[in-house]
C-alpha cells in the first residue's frame, strides 16, 4: 500500500467511528499523512538560482545544465554542493539571503552609512546605519573592517520589505 492509497484509505471513514476525539484523530492523522516525505525547497546562492532559472527557461535538463557552460563561480558551488544542486533543481528552491552587516566605530559609536543620493559612505553622527553585505564591503574597499579592532561587526537581520 503506498502513501495515496493509505490517505484514500482514512478519507472514506469520515463519520465512521463514534468515540469521542476519533473525528479529530483522524484529520490529524490524514494532514500528518499528507506532510509525509513532501519534499521541502533548498536554500541555495542568488547565483545559482540563477543559473538554474535560466537553465530551466532555455528548456535544458539537469544532466545538461551539469555540462553546460556554468560560469566559474557556479561551477566551484557545484562541485562542493552537487547534491544541493539536485535537489534544488527537482524539488525548487528559495534564494538563501546573504548576511547583513552593521559597521560601527568602538571609539565614537558611529556607524557607518551609505547615502544612495551623492553615493558616499560615511559614519553617521546621527546614528543612521547601513545594513551591508561582506560583498558590498569589499566592493567599497571596505573589506578589512572585519579585521579591525577599533571597528565593531554585528551581523543583523535585514528587511526587505523596510
Amino acid at each position: 500500500m503506498n502513501k495515496q492509497e493509505l490517505i484514500e484509505k482514512y478519507k472514506k471513514l469520515e463519520g465512521v467511528w463514534n468515540a469521542e476525539g476519533a473525528e479529530l484523530a483522524r484529520q490529524i492523522f490524514l494532514q500528518d499523512l499528507e506532510q509525509l516525505d513532501k519534499p521541502q525547497p533548498v536554500k541555495v546562492k542568488k547565483f545559482v538560482a540563477d543559473f538554474i532559472a535560466e537553465q530551466k527557461k532555455l528548456g535544458h535538463t539537469l544532466s545538461y545544465s551539469i555540462d553546460a557552460s556554468m560560469s566559474d563561480i557556479v561551477a566551484e558551488w557545484y562541485w562542493d554542493n552537487s547534491e544541493l544542486f539536485a535537489l534544488a533543481w527537482i524539488f525548487g528552491y528559495e534564494v538563501e539571503e546573504e548576511k547583513r552587516y552593521t559597521v560601527v566605530t568602538k571609539a565614537t559609536k558611529q556607524p557607518l552609512y551609505y547615502n544612495a543620493m551623492d553615493k558616499k559612505l560615511f559614519f553617521s553622527m546621527g546614528g543612521l546605519a547601513t545594513k551591508f553585505t561582506r560583498k558590498q564591503l569589499k566592493e567599497a574597499d571596505l573589506g578589512w573592517v572585519f579585521d579591525c579592532p577599533g571597528i565593531e561587526i554585528e551581523e543583523v537581520e535585514y528587511d526587505t520589505n523596510a
